[in-house]
Formats: structure tokens, sequence, C-alpha cells
């Protein structure tokens, strides 16, 4: 994929509105049912890097997804954020420090804690639909190495799902589908003269096609880091280390 731009910035100004600190504090501060449904979606899509810490740092599959569902149900039920100060930096550094603290408390107890209280928020089926083998311990890699993997991840998993609707809403799907894996200069299977033949449309459309589809993958890929930070100075930096882990 490539590397978004600084150009693109201005196309997620506005989305720093409701950045993944604003779901967090607006549920701190508030009892409405939306707001805590968004902090229940936020903490769905931390679930993969939350669960690989767990698992390298040497947990069983079943001991991390309950200590997953303990983890993300206390934060969304709230028995964390009422003692949590206006922040600033990165999200995904947030929660992995609320992880270790949480770790070192359930350590400390004598007895174990029936995990999530009866309240699941990640179903366990989603565990079992995944391929386990993209969770197991990967020789190298600390717990954090783990956990900011998966984080990246993630993050790159949500901006292909974004991009592919961004398509489908324009009627773009099939004009998608055949350029989405197409990389940076690499000739691919299949040439552009072939790809326009069979959509009908010229060689030089089809490199106007991805031309475009590379620059708005930057432009949400960059919107979907935005989120995560409470400062757009933090954007271009959080974005290069997203493509150092990405790529390591």
């Amino acid at each position: 994929m490539a590397v978004p731009d600084k150009s693109s910035s201005r196309a997620c100004a506005d989305r720093f509105a409701t950045t993944h600190w604003s779901v967090v504090l607006a549920a701190r501060d508030g009892d409405s049912s939306t707001s805590v449904a968004a902090l229940e979606r936020l903490c769905r899509s931390y679930w993969q890097p939350v669960y690989a810490y767990l698992r390298r740092d040497g947990h069983s599959p079943e001991d991390a997804q309950d200590l997953t569902q303990e983890f993300l149900s206390r934060l969304v039920h709230k028995d964390w954020l009422a003692h949590l100060q206006d922040q600033r930096g990165r999200f995904r550094s947030f929660l992995l420090t609320f992880l270790k603290h949480f770790l070192s408390d359930q350590r400390q107890r004598a007895k174990r804690l029936k995990r999530g209280g009866g309240r699941a928020l990640v179903s366990l089926d989603a565990f079992e639909e995944e391929d386990r083998a993209k969770f197991e311990p990967v020789d190298g890699l600390t717990a954090d190495q783990a956990y900011e993997r998966r984080w990246a991840q993630a993050v790159m998993a949500q901006a292909a799902a974004r991009l592919r609707e961004d398509y489908a809403a324009r009627g773009k799907l099939a004009l998608f589908d055949q350029l989405k894996d197409l990389q940076p200069g690499e000739a691919g299977k299949r040439s552009y003269a072939q790809i326009g033949a069979e959509l009908g449309l010229s060689e030089q459309a089809i490199k106007n096609a991805v031309h475009a589809l590379r620059g708005r993958h930057r432009e949400i890929l960059r919107d979907e880091i935005a989120h995560t930070v409470r400062d757009r100075g933090e954007v271009d930096g959080e974005i290069q280390h997203l493509m150092r882990v990405f790529g390591g």
C-alpha cells in the first residue's frame, strides 16, 4: 500500500471531533446510550491487539480470551474512566498502559475473578472464526511488539474495508476488485491493457484509476490514524510508525 502524504491532511481535519479519545471522554462524562455504544464499538476494534499481547505474554488461548473480555468490559463499563484525566497522545499507547496495569492487578489477586462479569463484549465465536495462527506467538516478538503488529494490521484492514465500501457506494466495485491487489512498482499477473479490455476501458484509464485508488487509500488511512490521536501534528509520526511496524 502507498504511504500517505501530507497533502491529504485536510481531508480528515473535520474528523478530529470524533477521535478515539473523544469517544472515551464522552463515555466518562455522560451516561448516554450513544456514547456507551460508541465505546463498545471502539473496544471491539482493539480486541485483536489486546489478545495478541496476552498470547505473547504467555497466556493460553482460553485465558487470553477471558482476559480480553474482562479488560475491555472494565473499560466499557467505566470501572476506570472515572479516574481518567484529560489525555494527550496516542490511543494505542494509552490502551497498552491500561492493559499492563490490569494484568498487574490480576496477578496480585488471590482468587480468580469471574471473567467479564457476564458482560460479553466480543463474541467468543469471533475467536473461533479467526485463523488462530495469526494470533499465535511469533518467535522474536515481545508482547509489546505483538500488540503493535496486530494494531497496525487492524488499522490497515479497517482502511481497506472503508476503501472497498467507498468504491461500492460509487458503483465501482468491479473496478476496485480488479485493482485492489496492484502494488506500486509491480507488474502484476495481468497488464493494465488486459484489465482495461475486461472492463471496457483504455489502458490509460486503468492507469488513472490505479493512481486514484492509491490516492484515496492514502486519504482513508490517514483518516483512520487521525482518529487515534488528539493532535493533528501527531498524525505523520504515527503513520510512519505504522509503516515501520507493518513492514517489520
